[in-house]
């Protein structure tokens, strides 16, 4: 933009210079003064036609900013379309999930005494599975029958309430029996009793563990989903023993 100060100014002074020499000749030039005069004008020539260039470049210049700006607007539009619209069922940061279902632990006694402070050298062993979100290509493909009138929400906020309930099971089963409280000590010898040799080195939930820690009804809606999550290879079942076990995949 200095640039095309600079040249009209230049220009100005050029067309004032020559404008006093035009009046001067209307009383006669000597020859000399003529031909300078010519050569002024042919300069000048060559410099509004500079000026004209430069011109034309600072109108690419703009046209090309302002398609970047409108761009960069868009983008913007975008993410803040994105951030107000983030699926409940999306992983957050550390803090309990929400789903359109709020998933809540609801028996207080079932939490465990802090454990005392372990090797720091090991922190593998307190790893709890979940189970993967469901895609919307997932979604789609499972069967127009089978989904009934579940949607992609409310599919999602089972899998955070099964998570949920892995996470609280496999929490209690990874302390030391002496520092869980009465309630506590007692569920860690139900689970214990629930698994065999096909569970060894899996994580699983029985209908009862749901029912302990969330606020999931367990009911004929919720079998339903369980067989679109099968569906999807989420989970399967192992029966044995009067129980249905839910296995993560």
């Amino acid at each position: 933009m200095r640039e095309l100060e600079d040249i009209s100014l230049h220009l100005q002074d050029r067309i004032s210079s020559l404008q006093r020499m035009v009046d001067l000749s209307v009383v006669g030039l000597p020859q000399n003064k003529m031909k300078k005069l010519g050569q002024e004008l042919f300069e000048l020539a060559g410099l509004l036609e500079e000026f004209e260039k430069c011109v034309g470049q600072q109108k690419e210049q703009l046209k090309h900013l302002k398609e970047l700006e409108a761009s960069f607007q868009k983008n913007l539009e975008d993410m803040q379309h994105i951030k107000d619209n983030i699926p409940a069922h999306m992983p957050r940061k550390k803090g309990p999930a929400n789903g359109v279902e709020s998933v809540v632990i609801k028996n207080e006694a079932a939490e465990v005494q802090a454990a005392p402070p372990q090797n720091a050298k090991k922190p593998n062993k307190s790893y709890v599975r979940e189970m993967d979100v469901i895609t919307m290509q997932e979604f789609e493909s499972i069967p127009q029958y089978m989904k009934g009138r579940i949607s992609y929400d409310q599919l999602n906020a089972t899998v955070q309430t099964i998570n949920t309930a892995v996470a609280a099971k496999y929490k209690i089963l990874q302390q030391s029996v002496k520092t869980l409280n009465n309630h506590a000590r007692k569920l860690h010898q139900r689970f214990k009793e629930q698994e065999t040799k096909d569970t060894k080195g899996q994580y699983f939930v029985v209908e009862e563990d749901i029912r302990e820690f969330t606020q999931m009804k367990v009911d004929k809606r919720f079998q339903g989903i369980l067989n679109m999550l099968r569906h999807c290879q989420r989970l399967r079942e192992l029966r044995g023993g009067g129980l249905t076990r839910y296995m993560l995949l």
